[in-house]
């Protein structure tokens, strides 16, 4: 049985622990596309728009232990709908979306930060750089990219929801970064 405080438990003879994770970014950088390519598997070319939040659960293997992550798929923000922190509250860790082909994305990602932290302080996350199969169509360069990672405020990994690329390496990285001692 999984303790919901997020405290490790043995379930089936393996220490297991719940976490809160929730996607953020701006509209159409790829948060429920990345969500349904890891809970089914799947990539679906028509636009899904989330409306208030959607909840998964999937589960990552972090040694001998398991990761049960709650994944809240949140609607993007723009100008005329911004982030509601009350989604945030609980939260474990945050995946924070962008489009390559959109450098602006990038800039939303982290204005999105810089306003959780304020709001709940630092939570480990990781920056999703989606997209990466339309890489010759990126509006920020490799060392742009770089630099991003070199912040320390969050791990920056490249993804695909299209092929795939990077998103288990992207679960793994925040649950890593959540149940780290």
């Amino acid at each position: 049985m999984v303790n919901t405080n997020g405290a490790w438990t043995q379930a089936e003879g393996r220490d297991v622990v719940s976490k809160k994770v929730c996607l953020v970014g701006s509209f159409a950088v790829g948060k429920t596309s990345l969500v349904r390519r890891t809970i089914d598997d799947v990539y679906d070319e028509g636009y899904l728009t989330t409306v208030g939040v959607k909840v998964d659960r999937t589960e990552v293997k972090i040694g001998p232990r398991t990761v049960n992550l709650m994944l809240w798929d949140l609607a993007g923000e723009d100008a005329f709908a911004e982030l509601r922190l009350d989604y945030i509250r609980g939260a474990s860790g945050l995946i924070l979306v962008a489009d390559g082909t959109r450098a602006d994305t990038i800039d939303s990602a982290i204005e999105l930060k810089r306003k959780i932290n304020r709001a709940f302080g630092p939570l480990p996350s990781v920056l999703a750089l989606n997209k990466s199969d339309l890489v010759a169509s990126w509006s920020i360069s490799d060392a742009h990219c770089r630099i991003l990672g070199r912040s320390g405020a969050w791990s920056v990994v490249r993804t695909s929801a299209r092929t795939g690329e990077g998103v288990p390496t992207l679960l793994a990285t925040l649950a890593r970064r959540m149940v780290a001692p």
